[in-house]
């Protein structure tokens, strides 16, 4: 089934409130999501996501719209609402006060191309896992320094493709290595 133009473009006109609107298009030949593009989103005053099913859209949509195409990922699903939902989720908890605390969004995974650092809570011990004693030390710039080279060896180890568009400090080369020398002697 291929979703006509007509009805999709009368609801673009009624929806469009003009240049402030920014028009997406979920759909697998789009751009991947990616949270800088999450960032780009929530720039935008007003969004108009279209969603479509089974095989999508009369190719005129794309044509007399423009859209911004975006993908959720290299796989097909029988309609766009999941992936609409996902974006409104990724570009939503960017918004101010959406999470409560401003800081929160600064520091997750993606953000500097790094996976996030491992989290901790009560109690202390858990089955015989503790929480790492730097964690409890109060010394705030040993603890920076633990969860950055944290993010670094997580990702290193699961994500090494996100580590060559990273912009690396010096620190985080250090850190890198530190990793690779703890790995060596094992």
């Amino acid at each position: 089934m291929v979703l006509k133009p007509e009805p999709i473009l009368e609801a673009v006109v009624s929806l469009c409130q003009g240049p402030e609107t920014h028009l997406v298009l979920l759909t697998p030949q789009g751009r991947p999501l990616k949270q800088a593009i999450a960032q780009e989103l929530v720039e935008h005053r007003h969004l108009l996501l279209i969603c479509g099913r089974y095989e999508g859209f009369d190719e005129r949509v794309r044509d007399l719209l423009s859209p911004d195409e975006i993908s959720i990922g290299d796989y097909v699903l029988t309609g766009g609402e999941l992936p609409a939902l996902v974006v409104l989720d990724a570009v939503i908890r960017l918004l101010p006060g959406a999470l409560g605390d401003e800081d929160s969004a600064r520091y997750d995974s993606f953000v500097d191309a790094l996976l996030d650092y491992p989290h901790y809570t009560r109690p202390q011990s858990v089955r015989g896992l503790a929480v790492p004693d730097v964690l409890l030390s109060g010394d705030h710039e040993r603890i920076r320094r633990w969860r950055r080279k944290e993010a670094l060896r997580r990702t290193r180890a699961r994500r090494p493709d996100l580590l060559r568009c990273a912009a690396l400090s010096e620190e985080d080369c250090e850190l890198l290595r530190e990793i690779e020398e703890e790995q060596e002697a094992g």
